[in-house]
């Protein structure tokens, strides 16, 4: 295969320095032959004339400067959106391709510093981090964003938002196929923008700083190049476990942000075992850079076979300041430094089902402040009847008797329903915070795992928003407590019930009436986030409507209603 390279504009700032070095690589297609015969009689005689024709492939990656990557900043200040560079990929064969950066500080591959004045003092770099309030070293990060045309690429890597400039070569951006034959005429063409945030704290030096990132385009797509998260678990040396009658799988608790940022096949699901309770549930790497659950959560709090939850193998955190600031700690027992959640005895445990007969619940309590839950037995919403009205099955046999995959079935799984307080491991969920928008410290999901954040006014943290605006599925992040809308209507309502994300329309506990509230006909899902005293946010969406920051208002919705939880696998530093 050979390789051509083209390095494009650069250009100094004040501030910093970005470059774009592309490297493309270039094979060449099979040469074709034409065979010219004549008609020959008993006297034999022949020639032929060959025609080969070489059609070269062409791959070419330019950047062109939208808004210059110009920054001045002071002591302490911080500022996003720094400029916007175009960068169009185009490929002739339509075969695909692969682009990836790395930070190329003073011209060296895997430096990610912004390098202050020239390299005269190393000790005052900006070192690449993504800024937060509770952060205060001077930092820089990266952030890609697709166009939305017909050749779009994918970002990865959680790249679609501020990310740590990569020391290695890393996948930001890649196309299965299909990208644009002509790039001069169609403005749907295959591009992709970057931009950056920098912080720099109060004593960072007066002084001009300089950074690179280089970006390399490698064709064709290649399938085998994409990790998924179960092969990332090989990578780091985790071993699987062995559970006799179950099978051998990678352990949800073993789940880390190195693990999640090495998989970049987006969609490619695994399977991981959770070992309080031995259920195996399908994960994968979604659009937005996260690791999520494909399924619902389905932990028996308090039932049988259930392991004691601790900090060892549940979302619970070991850091006692918070608890003290959260005023929860008397909801733990710490031995050792491992704490232990030991549920209210009023929790509803595996022998608390749903009648799905007339829907009610028994021995479920509008009581928020204690922490409830309900199976729903095996029930499966199965998403390809009618958009008003997903079939349900009662096992997973039924479904597949009924035409359907093991895996589609599988994943339309109902799990649990929990109310607010059992969803973040607690006993009394009044003292988890009044103020809007705080978040809570702790939930049921797996170690290494948590609840998904979603917030009505700052789009930065609604998780639920993320995830399926980068999805394609809603035209907005958050919208207060109003409806943000299909992107396509029935199309991309289809597409939140299909792979690669598998919502399901499994309905919520209506506390008033303690029955179970629209079984099939709408989805409800709790995040982190608090709302009021008496309400956190959700994700609930129907045929017609998507609420990304929801809370149920004008009905005797609150904490205590049931709702199912899908997690997603925590960062460095969350």
């Amino acid at each position: 295969m050979g390789k051509s390279n083209k390095t494009n504009n650069y250009t100094d700032f004040y501030y910093h320095l970005f470059r774009n070095i592309l490297l493309v690589s270039i094979p060449l297609l099979l040469i074709s032959a034409i065979i010219l015969s004549l008609p020959h009689s008993s006297a034999y005689s022949s020639s032929t004339d060959s025609v080969a024709l070489t059609l070269p492939t062409a791959c070419t990656i330019s950047a062109s400067v939208v808004m210059p990557h110009n920054a001045t900043l002071v002591g302490g200040q911080v500022e996003g959106d720094i400029g916007n560079t175009k960068i169009n990929a185009y490929c002739n064969d339509r075969n695909g391709y692969f682009i990836y950066a790395i930070g190329n500080g003073s011209n060296i591959d895997g430096e990610t510093d912004l390098v202050f004045n020239n390299g005269l003092n190393s000790s005052y770099n900006i070192h690449t981090g993504v800024y937060n309030s509770g952060n205060t070293n001077s930092s820089w990060a990266m952030k890609l964003s697709s166009n939305n045309g017909t050749y779009a690429p994918t970002i990865t890597n959680g790249y679609d938002n501020y990310n740590i400039i990569p020391n290695t070569d890393t996948v930001v951006a890649f196309r299965t196929s299909g990208t644009s034959m002509d790039p001069n005429t169609d403005l749907t063409g295959s591009y992709f923008n970057t931009t950056y945030q920098i912080y720099a704290n109060s004593i960072q030096p007066t002084g001009n700083y300089l950074g690179k990132v280089k970006y390399t385009m490698t064709h064709p797509y290649d399938a085998t190049q994409l990790t998924t998260i179960e092969k990332t678990f090989d990578i780091v040396g985790i071993d699987k476990i062995t559970i006799p009658g179950i099978g051998s799988y990678y352990a949800m608790q073993d789940m880390s942000d190195r693990i999640c940022s090495l998989a970049n096949a987006y969609g490619a699901e695994g399977q991981l075992i959770d070992i309080r309770d031995n259920k195996v549930y399908y994960v994968s790497k979604l659009p937005d850079g996260h690791c999520w659950m494909t399924q619902n959560l389905d932990l028996d709090i308090g039932g049988t076979g259930v392991a004691v939850l601790t900090s060892e193998n549940t979302d619970i955190s070991t850091d006692a300041s918070a608890y003290l600031d959260d005023g929860i700690y008397s909801d733990y027992s710490v031995l050792g430094g491992i704490y232990t959640w030991g549920p209210d005895t009023t929790a509803l445990t595996s022998d608390r089902t749903i009648n799905y007969e007339n829907n009610s619940v028994s021995g479920w309590s509008n009581n928020n402040t204690k922490p409830y839950s309900a199976e729903s037995g095996d029930t499966y919403y199965y998403t390809s009847s009618s958009d008003n009205d997903d079939t349900r099955y009662t096992s997973v046999t039924q479904c597949i008797n009924a035409g359907h995959t093991e895996l589609e079935c599988k994943h339309y799984s109902a799990g649990n329903y929990y109310n607010w307080t059992a969803a973040i491991a607690s006993n009394d969920s009044t003292n988890i915070g009044s103020t809007r928008n705080a978040i809570a410290l702790n939930s049921i999901c797996p170690k290494g795992w948590r609840l998904p954040n979603a917030s009505e006014t700052d789009n930065q943290y609604n998780e639920f928003g993320k995830l399926l605006y980068n999805s394609q599925i809603t035209s907005k992040l958050s919208n207060g407590t109003k409806s943000v809308g299909y992107l396509n209507g029935t199309i991309s309502f289809g597409e939140l019930r299909a792979n690669p994300s598998y919502f399901v329309r499994s309905g919520d506990i209506y506390t008033s009436s303690r029955t179970l509230d629209g079984p099939g006909v709408y989805g409800s899902y709790w995040s982190s986030v608090v709302n009021s005293t008496s309400q956190a946010y959700h994700l609930q969406f129907g045929s017609a409507n998507i609420y990304t920051a929801y809370i149920n208002n004008g009905r005797s919705y609150s904490r205590g209603s049931g709702k199912p939880v899908r997690c997603l696998a925590r960062r460095a530093g969350e």
